[in-house]
């Protein structure tokens, strides 16, 4: 009997009204997030890295200018009205807040990629790995201590501790965490697609003994994290050519504020130096260029909700023009849960027989497939009609691809693979 099932289309969630109430949780752990950007705002103050946005750096300085024209008032020549270190220091107020907004908002962006990585980084150190000591006894070390050529044994539950290829065994591994393939992939020796394994992904079933094939911090996780710790700062292509186009804007309107102070000496009607600041930092594209970085964390922030790590902003930027998405992976946009849904009788055997072997080979399987079985046949009917305290559960195994019960009167029920089961007939 073979029941690997397809996956029913009822296990797909429909687009109607359950996609509506699904809730998505960033993947990231964002506690602090905002308290860090918060000081990195400040930090961020530093004229060096200010000089990195021309336009931002332009209303840095004229912050610095219209505060000590706040204390000295006439400090680039004679004012005029009734309080102008009042009307000084709001203008000082207003550039200052624009620019701690703008930088508010950069600290944000790099703050979420830090903590993508350091999600990736606590999967990858809270690992633990059983080396095998050149006695041929084992010990339980850290994965962060894995070197190239080392060996380590894993037994189904585990997660594998570092990249690796199979030198030993034969078992079925759970790559979705990497890979998005819900599917268990066969994990055996002679092949190099069959026999690498990558850490951070999980063995189900047997055991493997794996040879590490890359260094501490050289490994899939460790250049996942690389990527994701540097993606935030590199520009688009279209981002470049946006910053290009506000520096000219930038400077065009500074060369304008510069011929306006003459004019107005010319005609009697003197500008003061912080009126002339406002006025540039109101024509200057001021919003478009400390709100470049907030364009990024809505982007980020959007693809993280659906537990997607962007590796760059070209990426993210990129989608944003996609029509159709294809996927060559059915894994990847379904849920992976294999459920019985109908049994079907050859060769003259009734219903009430499939059934009732159904439910012997499936009553000590656990997995949701081997629990749907029994659901529908107890569903149909069927019963245990032998002593289950007498009776031994076969766990499946990638090796046999089988799995079922022997019964305490010696018959032998099993399902799995079609020519697994063909296979064990013959033999019996």
């Amino acid at each position: 009997m073979n029941s690997a099932n397809p996956a029913s289309p009822r296990s797909t969630p429909q687009p109607g009204g359950p996609r509506s109430s699904r809730k998505h949780t960033p993947k990231v752990n964002t506690q602090g997030l905002y308290q860090r950007a918060i000081k990195d705002a400040f930090v961020k103050l530093n004229p060096k890295q200010m000089s990195k946005n021309p336009v931002m750096f332009l209303v840095w300085v004229g912050t610095i200018i219209t505060f000590l024209v706040t204390i000295e008032p006439n400090l680039f020549g004679s004012t005029q009205g009734q309080n102008p270190r009042v009307f000084n220091g709001l203008i000082t107020l207003i550039l200052f807040s624009t620019v701690v907004f703008a930088n508010f908002a950069e600290a944000v962006a790099e703050g979420r990629g830090k903590a993508q990585a350091d999600a990736l980084r606590s999967t990858k150190s809270d690992t633990i790995a059983r080396k095998i000591l050149p006695d041929g006894a084992t010990a339980e070390v850290s994965s962060t201590t894995l070197h190239q050529g080392d060996q380590v044994k894993v037994i189904a539950g585990d997660i594998i501790p570092a990249d690796g290829e199979v030198i030993a065994g034969v078992a079925s591994v759970d790559e979705s965490a990497i890979t998005g393939e819900s599917a268990p992939v066969l994990k055996e020796t002679g092949s190099d697609v069959a026999s690498s394994v990558t850490g951070g992904t999980r063995i189900i079933s047997d055991e493997l003994t794996i040879r590490i094939t890359s260094d501490p911090g050289k490994g899939f996780i460790d250049r996942m994290i690389a990527l994701v710790e540097g993606a935030e700062r590199a520009k688009t292509p279209n981002e470049i050519a946006l910053t290009v186009l506000l520096a000219v804007l930038t400077l065009v309107f500074l060369f304008v504020i510069a011929t306006l102070s003459p004019i107005a000496n010319y005609v009697n009607s003197p500008v003061s130096v912080a009126v002339l600041i406002a006025l540039l930092v109101a024509l200057i594209p001021t919003s478009i260029g400390g709100l470049l970085s907030a364009i990024g964390i809505a982007c980020m922030d959007r693809v993280s909700q659906f537990n997607v790590i962007a590796t760059s902003g070209r990426a993210v930027e990129v989608c944003g023009d996609v029509n159709t998405l294809v996927l060559d992976k059915t894994g990847t946009i379904t849920l992976g849960n294999r459920l019985a849904e109908e049994f079907i009788p050859v060769n003259g055997h009734s219903m009430e027989d499939i059934a009732n072997v159904a439910l012997a080979a499936s009553v000590f399987d656990d997995t949701p497939e081997g629990k749907s079985i029994v659901r529908l046949a107890e569903k149909l009917g069927a019963s245990v009609d032998f002593d289950r305290t007498g009776a031994e559960g076969i766990e499946f195994s990638a090796k046999t691809r089988m799995s079922g019960t022997n019964l305490p009167n010696g018959r032998e029920v099993r399902k799995g693979a079609v020519d697994a089961i063909k296979g064990f007939v013959a033999i019996a």
